[in-house]
């Protein structure tokens, strides 16, 4: 697959999800929702893209469709440069070794039955990367890399708090050394106060390890901070996109300006002005 800077990532060529479910009385009446509609991407190496909308918009199918977890209904789904739209055991294992996810609740995204140095060798061992010296390193390195000290490495999800288990979620999505991560709505399992500390965190991994990012948000605020690009998705379909402060600045779109306008707590300086 080409490595090229030039070549997107992930791409998406008028990408539609549609489900189909049962509806009414009758047993064989059935329903089709298109939950994406024609939705075209470009995930450029270095670039965060935040999709933001609604619960229900099609954001997180979206993403889902990017990191493969979700098959297209129509369209393409390309892979640097690779039509990966219909993709095979193999393409599904590159692509996890490039592009990770990080979930909305580390609390269930974690086993809760396995100790934190096992969650992050973990991906290794299914990749049959390093030996058992080489991954026993690199879990000391990825949670040195999330802030939290050596001595979490032996305690289980549980035994931690809500933002050192999504530190530890964002550890593991990094153990493979990937181009890209999702992260899907990566903070709204979380207290206010340590919102800002994960965005942070995530903000300051992007630009050490040169990580492209893809953001999914109901919350245009946080998805402002973060972001150089903004997607904004109602029903389905991209309503606006354009370079983020472009957006903020001059919404084209009246769905837009009512995002913006639904949120005007977070205008106050806990995330933009606490890094």
């Amino acid at each position: 697959m080409s490595k090229d800077p030039n070549v997107p990532i992930i791409e998406l060529k008028d990408v539609e999800v549609v489900f189909t479910t049962r509806a009414g009385s009758g047993l064989f009446h059935k329903n089709k929702i298109t939950a994406v509609n024609k939705v075209n991407l470009k995930l450029m190496p270095g670039q965060t893209i935040g999709i933001v909308g609604e619960s229900g918009c099609g954001k997180s199918t979206t993403a889902n469709v990017m990191c493969g977890l979700q098959q297209a209904t129509s369209g393409q789904v390309l892979f640097k440069g690779q039509d990966v739209t219909h993709r095979t055991a193999k393409e599904r294992m590159e692509i996890g070794r490039v592009v990770s996810v990080v979930f909305q609740d580390p609390a269930t995204a974690l086993n809760a039955r396995m100790s934190v140095i096992d969650q992050l060798i973990d991906p290794l061992v299914v990749h049959k990367l390093g030996s058992k010296a080489d991954r026993d390193k690199r879990a000391r390195e990825l949670i040195r890399m999330v802030g939290l000290p050596t001595s979490v490495l032996g305690a289980l999800p549980g035994q931690l708090s809500g933002g050192q288990r999504q530190r530890v979620a964002i550890a593991r999505a990094l153990s493979l050394s990937p181009d890209a991560i999702i992260a899907d709505e990566p903070t709204s399992a979380l207290d206010v106060s340590v919102r800002a500390q994960i965005l942070n965190l995530l903000s300051d991994l992007k630009k050490t390890l040169g990580l492209s990012m893809v953001f999914i948000s109901h919350d245009i605020q946080t998805v402002r901070y973060i972001s150089d690009e903004v997607m904004v998705m109602n029903r389905g379909s991209v309503v606006e996109r354009g370079k983020t402060m472009d957006v903020m600045r001059n919404p084209q779109d009246e769905y837009t300006r009512i995002l913006m306008g639904a949120a005007p707590s977070l205008l106050h300086p806990t995330a933009a002005e606490c890094a």
